[in-house]
């Protein structure tokens, strides 16, 4: 493979910006100084003209789909989405059909990606009420962590018994990523509306019906159960301002053992926007309240909050138009979370640092992915390069995703991702992802 000589970019990385020059051999970054000289004819001089540099983006939290509901999207078709989005690394989740709960399953979703992923890639293993054997046969440098659904979404891995969660709790040391909501008080609170609306309930009740109290519930018990256990928890897409009060700030990531992650969608949207977006915004758990969004805000930048991630979750607009008992939560946001992460520095809340240290290199830390969510020396040269002058609009002819929708059509983002580059390799420019596959399976320092 052909050096390559990244000249004059604003190399954001490790809580500084830095002016200079990188050059990657091999797919791996060889050297970082303000000045490198092409020593040797076989260098590809690539000048990045002063615009911003920084390490792809991990996404710890994804669902493309595959196998079983392709109809919606694909690692391929995602992927690709997740690039142009400079997302160079994602995390799968298991709720696919089948469910990712056997360890021939997840080889399965392996053998799939590595033909068929633009991105880097690895996938997390399910936990059910009943797989405790085989989650026991998981070797943990092979797979991101353990997912557990504590309150049911869209394939239905609900874990509801209390005695096999502890025992999943004690009996591993992977990461436990959990989706927090507590099923009764869903269950409690649709039965009321139902009644009362019948299948055709107000998009605006689903932050009541899946309610700050549910997420509470969940979220205190799943903590309070990794502090009797000892168990390593990671807690998904945070949605409350009143979760983010359960969480410590006062340690480094590396020695945490309770951590959080914060959603694109919750830091956007609020209940406000129901009336104009109806189910685009339908997530579990629920956008709330524009207090929420704002402690949510804080809590990230108060280091509560470790993670940003997108829980990309596509559905055809054909099954998003349902009413509201039949339309599913989720929707699409790779290609679109780094650039409404800048619109956010845009407004003066959140540094380039701090977007690339919640997006790049705390993913990195809390699931000890090997040699990559940093622009160093000897690390793979994931990296993207961003125009923060360059305004484009979210139209339905620029949008990536099978589903051919975003939540964010018609918004006008400042910042434009011109390159992207996989372990040193241009895997896009300027709206357009090139059909060679340079993804390769994610690795963990464990």
């Amino acid at each position: 493979m052909e050096k390559i000589l990244i000249k004059d970019a604003h190399i954001v990385n490790e809580g500084s910006i830095l002016r200079g020059d990188i050059l990657i051999h091999n797919g791996v970054i060889e050297e970082i100084a303000e000045s490198i000289s092409a020593k040797s004819g076989d260098v590809h001089i690539f000048d990045a003209e002063g615009q911003y540099l920084l390490p792809g983006v991990i996404d710890d939290q994804v669902h493309f789909r595959e196998p079983g509901l392709t109809h919606k999207a694909n690692i391929a078709t995602e992927s690709r989405a997740a690039v142009a989005g400079g997302i160079t690394s994602f995390i799968e989740m298991p709720n696919t059909n089948p469910q990712t709960t056997t360890a021939e399953k997840l080889e399965e979703k392996f053998e799939i990606a590595s033909k068929t992923s633009a991105a880097n890639y690895s996938f997390m293993f399910g936990g059910t009420n009943d797989n405790l054997d085989e989650i026991l046969k998981v070797d943990k440098k092979s797979v991101a962590g353990l997912k557990l659904f504590l309150g049911s979404s869209t394939g239905n891995m609900l874990v509801d018994n209390e005695a096999v969660l502890e025992k999943i709790f004690k009996s591993t040391d992977m990461v436990i990523s959990t989706h927090c909501e507590d099923e009764e008080t869903i269950r409690e609170n649709l039965a009321i509306y139902k009644e009362r609306y019948g299948d055709d309930i107000p998009m605006n009740l689903h932050p009541i019906i899946r309610s700050e109290e549910a997420c509470y519930i969940s979220s205190s018990r799943a903590i309070a159960l990794a502090k009797k256990t000892g168990a390593r928890l990671h807690v998904f897409h945070l949605s409350t301002g009143k979760e983010t009060e359960l969480f410590d700030n006062s340690i480094p990531l590396a020695e945490k053992k309770i951590t959080a992650e914060v959603c694109i969608h919750h830091l956007w949207f609020s209940d406000a926007d129901y009336d104009e977006k109806g189910s685009r915004i339908k997530w579990n758990p629920a956008v709330k309240t524009a207090q929420d969004r704002d402690m949510l805000f804080q809590a990230l930048l108060d280091d509560k909050i470790d993670v940003i991630a997108t829980d990309h979750a596509p559905h055809t607009i054909e099954e998003k138009d349902n009413v509201y008992t039949k339309a599913p939560s989720g929707g699409p946001l790779v290609q679109h979370a780094l650039p409404a992460m800048l619109e956010f520095y845009h407004q003066g809340k959140i540094s380039l640092e701090k977007i690339v240290e919640k997006m790049c290199h705390n993913p990195a830390i809390l699931f000890q992915v090997e040699k990559r969510g940093y622009i160093r020396k000897g690390y793979k040269a994931d990296l993207v390069l961003v125009d923060l002058n360059a305004p484009w609009t979210v139209k339905k002819d620029n949008i990536l995703y099978k589903c051919g929708w975003s939540p964010f059509e018609g918004t006008t983002f400042k910042s434009r991702i011109t390159h992207t580059f996989v372990n040193g390799r241009l895997a896009y420019k300027n709206f357009k992802v090139y059909d060679e596959l340079f993804g390769e399976r994610l690795t963990f320092d464990r």
